[in-house]
């Protein structure tokens, strides 16, 4: 009996586009749900009734939630293919560790500065390239942060750094001199079909935003 995978998602979440890249770098076949964050669904106030709210993975009637947590799962699961860690315990570990940081550090500080106005901006700014440094640093001339291979890293990151660093109307503000291990890691990731299929385009965004009076920002 096939496997049921559904995803419930809202397109312009990067949160979302960790598991569909996942999910594509897999080859699962799944079923992707749009939510409507105005009028949430039955299913998804059942799936994620603490947090209500979206990625949800629902793996033959289970849910899983939040997005690393959804990416470790979908590689335990299907661990017979493109493997996202590390097999070596210490690697793991340090995965983990960068991801975490890719969470609690980039992901706030690009939330904040796409908010930001003025001065405030200008210092979410600064504090967004401090950290993209330490990433620049750790990343070195691997092709991957998982090495040779697309990683879990990799998946935490990408989303984020793709849509900042490749949409104009986000400030172009990250300078491929500067950075050229990260925005070279960047143009190499966006060739990948799993990555290329899960970032909307940014026409589609920028009209999304527009028609919703919104900065860029991440749900």
């Amino acid at each position: 009996m096939a496997d049921e995978v559904i995803l419930l998602n809202f397109w312009p979440s990067p949160y979302g586009m960790r598991v569909l890249i996942a999910l594509e770098e897999k080859g699962i076949k799944y079923e992707n749900r749009e939510e409507d964050f105005s009028n949430k669904s039955l299913l998804l106030l059942q799936m994620n009734p603490i947090h209500k709210k979206i990625p949800v993975l629902i793996h033959n009637g289970k849910s899983i939630c939040e997005s690393l947590n959804i990416v470790e799962y979908i590689d335990e699961v299907w661990n017979d293919r493109s493997p996202l860690f590390p097999s070596d315990p210490y690697q793991r570990a340090q995965v983990k560790f960068w991801a975490n940081y890719i969470d609690t550090k980039i992901y706030e500080i690009g939330f904040k500065f796409s908010k930001a106005e003025g001065e405030a901006k200008e210092a979410a700014k600064k504090e967004f390239l401090e950290a993209v440094k330490v990433l620049e640093e750790q990343l070195g001339n691997k092709p991957y942060f998982g090495g040779d291979n697309f990683g879990f890293v990799d998946v935490a990151l990408v989303p984020l750094f793709c849509m900042f660093y490749t949409y104009t109307f986000a400030g172009k503000f990250i300078d491929d001199e500067k950075y050229p291990n990260i925005t070279s890691w960047a143009k190499r990731c966006l060739k990948k079909e799993s990555v290329s299929k899960s970032i909307p385009k940014e026409d589609k965004v920028k009209r999304f935003l527009e028609e919703n009076g919104l900065s860029q920002r991440g749900h």
